[in-house]
């Protein structure tokens, strides 16, 4: 159904029909937004992408292949804009510990903020391979067939990429908890 429905807005799109293109942006904003946000780790750079997406995306619709799904064509766009995005910051500028949480302020004393943050920041130490299964898998929902047609790898690959991220997000994680339970002395 939704298939159908998005092979008649991009259609509509393709013969210029604006409002077609408004509804493809309300529908896939948010998802675009937060896959962007847990690569890039910062709520600026993540709007800039999103924006960045869909002008690609109606600059390209044209070109978009209907035997494949909408949503793993406009979600390979938003991980090609991320990770160029952080290659560009790369050769900038090195990314410290200040800038990798978005979370300052009031929003730290709530345990939940807390929790956000460990793993946003652990989220930020995996290299773009391993970062954009788990947004993909964790954040954005995506089956492991699905993130197999974004990235345009193997579904084994997922499902390794995806184990060896866990395991290197879990050991950060467990390693933070214990200097931090260590720093306050209990």
């Amino acid at each position: 159904m939704h298939k159908d429905k998005d092979a008649a807005l991009v259609k509509s799109c393709q013969l210029g029909d604006r409002r077609a293109m408004s509804q493809l942006v309300s529908k896939y904003e948010r998802p675009v937004f937060n896959a962007a946000y847990r690569i890039l780790g910062n709520m600026d750079d993540a709007a800039d992408a999103t924006q960045t997406v869909f002008l690609k995306v109606f600059e390209h619709i044209a070109d978009y292949d209907q035997k494949f799904k909408f949503f793993s064509w406009v979600y390979r766009i938003a991980i090609n804009e991320s990770l160029n995005q952080v290659k560009k910051r790369r050769s900038q500028k090195s990314l410290d510990d200040s800038q990798a949480s978005p979370w300052q302020g009031p929003a730290e004393k709530f345990d939940t903020a807390q929790l956000c943050k460990k793993v946003q920041g652990a989220l930020m130490l995996l290299s773009e391979d391993y970062r954009t299964v788990v947004v993909l898998k964790h954040m954005s929902g995506c089956s492991y067939q699905q993130i197999s047609e974004i990235l345009q790898i193997p579904e084994k690959t997922v499902k390794s990429r995806l184990y060896s991220a866990r395991q290197m997000m879990k050991k950060t994680l467990l390693h933070d908890d214990a200097g931090f339970e260590g720093a306050r002395g209990e």
